[in-house]
């Protein structure tokens, strides 16, 4: 047993620890994880060099001597569950860096901890269901940490006998991932070093699981309006505090995931596991339909969860066979070196300098009213700078506008229908008293993507003359032809169609889709299937990596992507309605429909703060806009943390260092450091 002796030296709270054995002798322990935890102050005694008035223990004070690090379960993007330690007495941020850092995920600033949320409809949940879900996901091919014993993996600087796992992440930036494939470049040893995940399965994390039975997929939480969605949002942990601090028990099951949805640099040379985790985390939204998208859009994300599947269980077969190979890494890195050196196809890119580009055809315009019959109006339209000038013909536009809208800040959300060729784009341009909501009808693909990709630009403030208007231009285009679908059942081979499960590649609401089409079960499934391998023939010849980030790219191409929902009462309003927050804007939405009402960008804001007593938050914008509201389920911390967030996030750059300011983060973030 162990007896413990607190003295006040110098007026500093110390400790002596001995520990008998009951043999006559002392045996000296390693204590030094060991910390004081104050249960009713919520709060670790770690700062030795205070005084004990410093802290205001008084002498009836209930201090707890237990280790800091402490056992988690952690549930990935994967669905998939894993045992660490993590340092308990650590801020969340600081946690989740170290957690990144031992999985070789850079960017840690992206990713955050979640409560796991609750299925209002399962109250009175079953602990034995609970026992059963976890250990269904339970992660195959335990993470052993070398010398322990166990199947735990330790995460974070330890101090004493603790196993401290030294991470797989490199400041180098040398290639460690082969871009085709996503696997690793140098052998497995090489690969991982002394890291505890080398004697487990090494690419366990950067090879996707796909989804084992459709009774797995229905028995998850899915959302049924965006209220549900908001509430999810009331479990993100402060990355202020520590775990302690916010109640989080040994062994709990919290969720580790992407928070802020702004993915700086995603390199397939780098990023094999983090793009991984980014796709599953993009996968299971579609699945669980955490995010809306259409059914032509379904199909093609089903075909690339199949094509990422097959290829993933053909990646590890030619991994295994070929772990041994040697890959010289210096020439890689010279290699990757010259190419940036010669700057690529950069004339190309840059183009003519001198002048801003400008658009200028027909399309259809529409500005939508209650109760109104008119259709759409062909204009003359021209895109200049970030403004839209419509004309009532050709011959006119030398004269002034019949219409003219400035896109600065708008909301743009795409209206498409492959099959129907239907390519709109629905505009919501903010005013003084609201928002006006104009559509763009355009006449093909082509029209469609340069008009598409400008207001997108405009939308941020940026013109043509941007070197992103090409790029996103293709990625449009890229998007809407993967979703064609190629009826020729002579490309479609039978042998294929057997080892295809299409109830675990949809999300449930398209499968009752087609079984309410009262036909037989097996017919609904061949008929899912043949949609699938139609629209598998547009990505077929994509390598893993490849796939893996045209499914991002496409979830990210949603017109709900990316936007975080709170509950909230706007200040004067009298009914509760959503407070929307993206990468660069807050967006007021109606609760029911999940229209926007108002939007508002970053780039205009001047200040935001919280009055701590009422829980109210107030952003102050340029033309002394002024938005005030109070969110009605979630403390307002977690709102001016996502806005914060977001602002540290902006201040990214490819050529500083990939260490993170800390401070700087919980200066904007915290609320009162």
């Amino acid at each position: 047993m162990c007896f413990f002796r607190w003295h006040l030296a110098r007026g500093h709270l110390q400790h002596r620890v001995t520990a008998s054995t009951g043999l006559g002798g002392d045996v000296k322990k390693d204590w030094s994880d060991h910390a004081l935890w104050w249960e009713k102050k919520k709060t670790w005694l770690l700062k030795t060099h205070w005084t004990l008035d410093k802290y205001g223990i008084q002498a009836d004070a209930k201090l707890q001597f237990t280790p800091q690090h402490k056992l988690l379960r952690l549930q990935l993007p994967n669905m998939k569950y894993v045992k660490v330690k993590v340092n308990f007495s650590d801020r969340v941020f600081k946690a989740v860096s170290d957690i990144c850092k031992t999985f070789n995920i850079r960017h840690p600033e992206e990713l955050s901890l979640l409560r796991k949320p609750r299925d209002p409809s399962k109250k009175k949940k079953k602990k034995l269901d609970d026992q059963y879900e976890d250990e269904a996901l339970e992660l195959e091919g335990p993470l052993i940490t070398p010398g322990s014993g166990t199947d735990i993996l330790y995460i974070g600087p330890v101090k004493g006998n603790i196993y401290s796992s030294p991470g797989l992440y490199s400041k180098t930036m040398t290639p460690t991932y082969d871009s085709h494939d996503g696997s690793p470049l140098s052998p497995t040893s090489a690969w991982f070093g002394d890291s505890a995940l080398s004697e487990g399965n090494p690419g366990i994390l950067a090879v996707s699981q796909p989804v084992t039975s459709p009774e797995s997929l229905a028995k998850m939480y899915k959302p049924q309006a965006l209220l549900d969605k908001a509430k999810i949002n009331q479990g993100w942990l402060d990355s202020s505090r520590s775990l302690m601090e916010q109640e989080v028990k040994e062994n709990e099951a919290l969720l580790l995931r992407f928070k802020y949805y702004s993915f700086f640099d995603l390199n397939p040379k780098y990023d094999a596991i983090r793009i991984n985790q980014l796709y599953e985390q993009s996968k299971w939204a579609i699945l669980l339909e955490e995010i809306e998208c259409t059914e032509e859009e379904m199909m093609m994300f089903a075909a690339l969860q199949y094509h990422i599947n097959k290829l993933s269980i053909m990646s590890s077969e030619n991994h295994l066979n070929n772990s041994d190979k040697e890959v010289d890494e210096v020439d890689a890195a010279l290699s990757d070196l010259e190419i940036t050196l010669e700057g690529g196809k950069t004339s190309t890119i840059l183009g003519d300098i001198t002048s801003i580009p400008e658009l200028a055809d027909y399309i259809k315009v529409f500005k939508p009213k209650k109760l109104t019959l008119k259709g759409y109006k062909p204009y003359w339209c021209t895109f200049k700078d970030t403004s839209i000038s419509c004309y009532k013909s050709k011959e006119e536009s030398n004269g002034t506008p019949a219409h003219q809208m400035n896109l600065r800040g708008c909301e743009v959300t795409p209206d498409v229908n492959i099959s129907g060729q239907k390519f709109n784009i629905k505009l919501l341009i903010p005013v003084a008293e609201g928002m006006n909501e104009i559509w763009l009808r355009c006449d093909n693909e082509r029209q469609y993507a340069n008009w598409m990709a400008a207001c997108r630009l405009a939308s941020k403030g940026k013109t043509m003359a941007d070197s992103s208007y090409s790029l996103e231009v293709q990625n449009i285009l890229s998007f809407l032809k993967m979703q064609h679908l190629n009826p020729d059942p002579q490309l479609i081979p039978e042998q294929i169609t057997t080892d295809i499960n299409p109830e675990c590649l949809v999300s449930p609401r398209y499968l009752k889709k087609y079984k309410n089409k009262q036909v037989g079960p097996g017919y609904v499934r061949d008929l899912i299937t043949a949609r699938i391998l139609e629209a598998h023939q547009n990505v077929a010849q994509m390598s893993l990596i490849e796939a893996k980030m045209r499914f991002i790219q496409a979830w990210q191409s949603l017109p709900e992507f990316g936007i975080t929902h709170f509950i909230a009462r706007f200040q004067g309003g009298k009914k509760e309605e959503l407070i929307g927050i993206a990468y660069n804007r807050l967006i007021r939405m109606d609760a029911s429909t999940g229209d926007a009402v108002k939007t508002w960008r970053f780039s205009n804001m001047k200040q935001w703060n919280v009055n701590w007593e009422i829980k109210m938050v107030t952003v102050e914008f340029a033309d002394d806009v002024r938005v005030s509201f109070i969110c009605t389920e979630v403390d307002c911390k977690v709102v001016h943390e996502f806005i914060g967030g977001y602002i540290f996030l902006s201040t990214r750059a490819k050529d500083q260092n990939e260490s993170l300011d800390e401070e700087m983060f919980y200066k904007l973030t915290s609320g009162w450091v």
